[in-house]
């Protein structure tokens, strides 16, 4: 990456305004539900306070309207994080203004500050310019580690670096544009990727930046049955995009025409309704009858996938292929995550969904890299720069 790391970073006496992704599930009593973001910052954190900084962290949190809604407050977050780090988070009553400087000016080194929810301020959506000056006046320089949100052109993420004298990437936003480089541009051969999840049209860009780069394309999930009615397969009552089944018929004939294979489901298991407790079969082939819904790949797919996917040295995956939050339907995404995390080479797992997914099957830690932004990586496997990591100073 040709941008600056923290480590080309002097923070020793430095306020470093961070900008981490600490968007985070909150459960009924306002706490933490899910803490992996804010461990996924913690090593940025650490060399911060290591190296004699002070850390000044900001995020978002959820969708405020404004300041009112005491929902999305960051201090739930800053208790996880000082039960983590082991030491008491300062906190401030705003990302902004007199009084947080206050807060900033008697921080000592070691020292880390939570910075209130910058959605309360109605600029940083629209990358405000004078709030993303006010921003940078609370640092000296500036330390993006929120991949999550690099795909957004707020103020935190790049409006701010427009005052910062050096911005620089975090460990986490390192990590992350590292393996999808590797991805898009020097992936070992054979490189298979699997895309699923709900629609066509979220992942056309994504299949034809990929398109030749990969070797193979296994597709399963609601965004299949658009790919087999293309084909004049008929798919029941399953999720279907009419508007995009040309777009298929192009993909698959540009796939031809490359020789890139494309795997797409041979049977189903059905139900008639998205329900554990509707009755389900199992389809003998492609075909799924009138008022039946194909809700997950059947068993020949997933010997048939796993076949595709024997001997890959690279798999990026991107999109469940069955409804595995219901159990009846979760059996092809199970398998296929099993397989992978006893696969070797490298395995990259990206979109809220599918992590979600290889977190509840227990082999996250398997995979090479699980990406901590959705939308993020999304348009990174697009072949799209990031605004976030463009902001950042070059090398």
């Amino acid at each position: 990456m040709a941008k600056l790391f923290i480590e080309d970073l002097n923070v020793k006496g430095k306020r470093v305004l961070v900008r981490v992704d600490f968007n985070v599930p909150l459960d009924e009593n306002l706490k933490v539900a899910d803490d992996t973001r804010m461990r996924a910052a913690l090593p940025t954190i650490a060399y911060i306070r290591k190296n004699g900084g002070m850390a000044i962290l900001m995020s978002h949190l959820g969708r405020p309207k404004d300041a009112s809604d005491d929902s999305a407050r960051m201090a739930p977050v800053a208790a996880r994080l000082s039960e983590l780090l082991g030491m008491k988070v300062l906190t401030a009553k705003d990302c902004v203004g007199p009084e947080v400087k206050k807060v900033v000016d008697l921080m000592k080194p070691g020292d880390v500050l939570m910075l209130e929810n910058t959605r309360y301020q109605p600029g940083e959506t629209k990358n405000d310019d004078a709030l993303s000056k006010q921003m940078a006046s609370l640092g000296d320089v500036f330390v993006n580690d929120a991949f999550g949100s690099a795909h957004r052109a707020h103020s935190s993420t790049v409006g701010v670096t427009k005052y910062m004298s050096k911005s620089a990437a975090g460990y986490l936003l390192e990590k992350e544009i590292r393996y999808f480089e590797k991805i898009l541009k020097g992936a070992d051969k054979p490189f298979v990727a699997i895309l699923g999840g709900a629609k066509v049209s979220d992942k056309i860009e994504t299949i034809l930046n990929l398109m030749n780069k990969v070797q193979s394309f296994i597709i399963g999930g609601g965004m299949a049955y658009t790919f087999l009615k293309a084909q004049g397969i008929a798919v029941g009552d399953s999720l279907l995009e009419e508007d995009k089944m040309q777009v298929a018929r192009d993909i698959l004939a540009q796939a031809q025409s490359r020789s890139v294979a494309v795997h797409v489901p041979v049977d189903h298991v059905i139900a008639q309704q998205v329900d554990a407790k509707a009755p389900t079969r199992v389809t003998d082939g492609k075909e799924i009858p009138a008022g039946w819904k194909g809700l997950d790949i059947g068993p020949k797919t997933v010997e048939e996938f796993t076949r595709a996917l024997k001997g890959a040295r690279t798999v990026v995956w991107n999109g469940p292929l069955g409804v595995f939050e219901v159990e009846p339907f979760a059996t092809g995404t199970k398998a296929i995550a099993g397989f992978l995390a006893k696969l070797g080479g490298t395995t990259v797992v990206c979109g809220g969904d599918t992590v979600s997914a290889v977190t509840h099957f227990g082999v996250a830690d398997k995979m090479s890299h699980v990406s901590t932004g959705g939308g993020a990586s999304l348009e990174m496997l697009e072949g799209k720069e990031l605004p976030g990591v463009a902001a950042l100073t070059d090398k």
